[in-house]
């Protein structure tokens, strides 16, 4: 039996779902089980490198969220997604920072850019943008050009003589 098989097998029961594609398994999770799944898959099966957490704007009524952990496990040579589904009202899910320390970052960005809480975090404030900024930039709602009067925009260069 394959690595990747076995895989799938002993963990499928935890999952609301299990995709396969490209030799890499994509496994969804609920929110309320995500840290135990991930901390499942880095003490029991050796997914010891957390490569990043990305998050997703689907823009949907409901579970609008949904956290993305891409993990590797570098002794079996083994990649594996895990995804949560957040909901717009409360888009917040448990710390990782804990299992893997470089989680902290991660963290900081998906809440900066996208507004998603993590819980237990040790140091959960914006990175990029002011404390004091009230919007979250990558959420689609955002406006394309900003929000008028929030930052200031460079100079408009006059337009150049067309040669």
């Amino acid at each position: 039996m394959s690595t990747l098989v076995a895989l799938r097998e002993a963990l499928a029961s935890e999952a609301l779902e299990v995709k396969e594609q490209a030799g890499e398994l994509t496994f969804i999770v609920e929110r309320e089980k995500l840290k135990p799944f991930l901390r499942t898959l880095k003490e029991n099966h050796g997914f010891d490198y957390l490569v990043d957490i990305g998050a997703t704007d689907h823009f949907v009524e409901g579970l609008r969220f949904e956290v993305v952990y891409n993990l590797v496990s570098l002794t079996r040579r083994l990649r594996v997604r895990v995804k949560a589904r957040l909901p717009e009202t409360h888009p917040e899910v448990e710390s990782v920072s804990d299992l893997w320390p470089a989680a902290a970052w991660h963290e900081r960005e998906a809440y900066d850019m996208m507004g998603i809480r993590f819980r237990g975090h040790p140091d959960l404030r914006r990175m990029y943008l002011p404390e004091d900024f009230e919007y979250h930039p990558l959420r689609k709602e955002f406006p394309l050009l900003g929000i008028p009067g929030t930052l200031p925009l460079p100079p408009k260069d006059p337009p150049k003589p067309y040669l």
